[in-house]
């Protein structure tokens, strides 16, 4: 019975993150999840955090500053953060080939990982404040 409530909440925990694109904090997916099962615990949305980013379900985008956030979409893509409002963007792929090219044809030997993010204000704070982007 256990591993039944279980996979009900994880089940929960993943249909919420593959339907946002707003990379939610495990707070943010706790607050969802607890509104379908009121007895959830934080430590049951970590656990079930874990469980997902180990199978490749997710991933977690730990950045230097502020909590982890997740998301649904495993492709290999980089992000976007607003220094204003702290939203996280995905970034086209094409951004990716292009700068993979560039570091591999200067690169003194092979490239095999790396990782990116692009910092700025979006659009929406730009207008916000009567700047045009």
């Amino acid at each position: 019975m256990r591993a039944t409530k279980n996979s009900k909440k994880r089940d929960a925990v993943k249909a919420f993150i593959m339907e946002t694109h707003s990379h939610p904090t495990a707070d943010e997916i706790y607050s969802h999840v607890k509104c379908e099962f009121p007895n959830v615990s934080l430590g049951t949305v970590y656990r079930n955090l874990a469980r997902l980013e180990e199978t490749g379900e997710i991933k977690k985008l730990s950045f230097t500053t502020g909590p982890d956030h997740y998301d649904g979409d495993t492709s290999d893509h980089y992000h976007y953060i607003c220094r204003s409002c702290g939203r996280i963007y995905d970034m086209p792929a094409e951004v990716k080939d292009v700068i993979m090219k560039a570091a591999k044809a200067g690169a003194p030997g092979t490239v095999e990982s790396h990782d990116l993010v692009f910092y700025g204000v979006c659009r929406d704070c730009l207008k916000s404040t009567g700047n045009n982007a």
